[in-house]
């Protein structure tokens, strides 16, 4: 069996980006760990946080719990601070992650996937899929930590912007079908996404098509384990089964080295 390490800016980010693969990589055996960059701390501020309690320490919870759901064996936080959105003052703030040495922040993942022997690892594509500022810091960070550790097999996750336009076009023509909120008004895979450019990547450029189909109850519980920002996802609880699975059933990656258009195969061919 093979050790694949999921290396992710926020809390949440493994459940919704890639709760899938990281279940069905579980279920099959192979050692799952995810290292999370950032604690999170400039997410949604729930209204029910008890006395003493952080939104940071919320957030933790929320992702041993996911990470119990999906069978992911270890956890570990590199302790950032979450950087906010491209132009926020969080940007220069002391310990965000975005300003953080790529050097410094590549060793400590590099220490992880030297002593786990991983062999494999997944960062983000080269803008961070919608170009969030601790996104794209992933992408550098993990590929200069996967040189460093001398790990082989990179995997970029990616959302596939022609799939996602498909199934939006899909929930536009059936929209009296679907529950309120199932397709929201404002989403645009085309459109600019926090660094100007659009969401994910084109088909064309996407080596890896993972079916997850199998695992998609386990993603969507995982994804509800983070309730305190469900509202910027709540959407999602609108779907039906089938939906979700039609939308979120295969996941996305590219490998480096290769490139698209997608083919059928897994993290461990």
């Amino acid at each position: 069996m093979s050790t694949v390490i999921a290396f992710h800016a926020h809390p949440d980010d493994e459940s919704l980006i890639m709760g899938g693969s990281l279940a069905r990589a579980s279920a099959e055996g192979h050692r799952v760990v995810l290292v999370v960059a950032t604690n999170g701390d400039h997410g949604q501020i729930p209204d029910d946080l008890a006395p003493g309690e952080t939104l940071m320490d919320r957030r933790k919870r929320e992702t041993q719990a996911s990470c119990d759901v999906l069978g992911i064996h270890r956890l570990v936080w590199l302790g950032y601070c979450d950087s906010g959105m491209s132009g926020w003052e969080q940007n220069s703030l002391p310990g965000a992650f975005v300003a953080a040495d790529v050097e410094e922040a590549a060793q400590r993942l590099a220490d992880v996937l030297i002593e786990e022997h991983a062999d494999v690892v997944t960062v983000y594509d080269w803008h961070g899929n919608y170009g969030h500022p601790d996104h794209i810091q992933v992408h550098k960070v993990g590929h200069r930590a996967a040189a460093i550790a001398g790990t082989k097999n990179v995997f970029e996750t990616t959302m596939n912007r022609d799939h996602f336009r498909m199934v939006y076009e899909m929930a536009k023509e059936h929209a009296a079908q679907l529950p309120d909120g199932a397709a929201p008004d404002d989403f645009n895979p085309d459109g600019p996404a926090d660094d100007g450019n659009p969401m994910g990547e084109p088909a064309s450029v996407i080596s890896h098509r993972v079916d997850v189909r199998e695992y998609s109850d386990l993603k969507r519980q995982a994804i509800a384990c983070h309730a305190s920002q469900l509202t910027d996802t709540s959407f999602l609880g609108n779907m039906s089964p089938e939906i979700f699975q039609m939308t979120f059933g295969h996941e996305w990656f590219i490998k480096v080295g290769e490139s698209g258009p997608p083919r059928d195969a897994w993290l461990f061919d």
